[in-house]
């Protein structure tokens, strides 16, 4: 891992092996399945001492047609922080099977709520078990933690939020989606196409081709080079629900830009509203 700005926002493997007995570090498995079966999953084998969350249900509020993924109400995150152990003084390391995209929506959900010391591990599980490192199948030893919930509302915007940025000289939005769904060739909303002004930054180039690595920092800067996201800007992510744009403002804070929002409704909501502008 070189030319990181926040490289302290990453775990190696390495490291991690080195410091999972540290008392005050917390491992979230947040490998996630539609279907439900994540939990049993973990079940099978998870990093030693590895609490499980279930994202999509414990830190989530879903939207009426359920295609929006809204960060939950504070209580609900410090509670399902607690059970696992996560509370003020302690640090995390979260990972996943799915090149970072739901480990990066924890963090991202961590930080909105005031918490600082989280990690992503670089190359998650698939990572971890190529290198042969310990794995366990035993439930962990039950941990309660007091995380105090501290909102950063500058990280989390809404479709108002971002209605009224439009048009804003020192606000850039950034689309993580692919190419064809940023263009509308592809989608399933009931308008196609982006959010005004956008530019469009797909998250699956974060990470090295065939790998869930993330790709190294100057990589990464001539990528954004080539997209025009540059350093000056309040920078605004979106995708279809906040998944692929939280990993992108993942990225985008190691790499050292300070004012980084994520917009999680995404594309879900702005696409069905028949209110607010489209272009294509």
């Amino acid at each position: 891992m070189t030319g990181y700005a926040r490289p302290e926002l990453i775990a190696s493997t390495e490291w991690l092996a080195e410091n999972i007995d540290r008392p005050e570090l917390r491992v979230l498995d947040i490998r996630w399945r539609p279907d439900g079966t994540g939990r049993a999953l973990h079940g099978t084998g998870h990093v030693p001492g590895a609490f499980y969350v279930d994202w999509a249900t414990e830190l989530v509020e879903r939207d009426e047609s359920g295609d929006a993924f809204h960060l939950a109400p504070p209580d609900r995150v410090a509670a399902t922080l607690g059970r696992a152990g996560v509370g003020d003084g302690t640090s995390v390391v979260v990972y996943d099977d799915t090149v970072s995209l739901y480990a990066s929506r924890v963090w991202w959900s961590l930080r909105t709520y005031g918490f600082e010391s989280a990690r992503v591990l670089d190359g998650g599980w698939p990572a971890w078990t190529d290198e042969g490192r310990a794995i366990s199948n035993a439930e962990p030893r039950p941990r309660v933690g007091t995380f105090t919930p501290r909102a950063q509302p500058r990280m989390r915007l809404t479709t108002a939020d971002v209605r009224g940025l439009l048009g804003a000289p020192d606000v850039l939005l950034v689309d993580a989606r692919a190419p064809a769904e940023f263009r509308g060739y592809e989608g399933t909303t009931r308008r196609l196409g982006h959010i005004p002004g956008a530019v469009n930054l797909p998250v699956g180039a974060m990470h090295v081709p065939g790998s869930q690595r993330f790709r190294d920092g100057d990589e990464l800067r001539r990528i954004l080079l080539r997209a025009n996201v540059t350093r000056g800007k309040r920078l605004v992510c979106y995708d279809g629900s906040g998944i692929a744009a939280a990993k992108l403002a993942f990225v985008l804070t190691v790499l050292g830009h300070d004012d980084v929002a994520v917009y999680d409704g995404g594309w879900a909501e702005w696409g069905d509203r028949l209110d607010l502008p489209v272009d294509r």
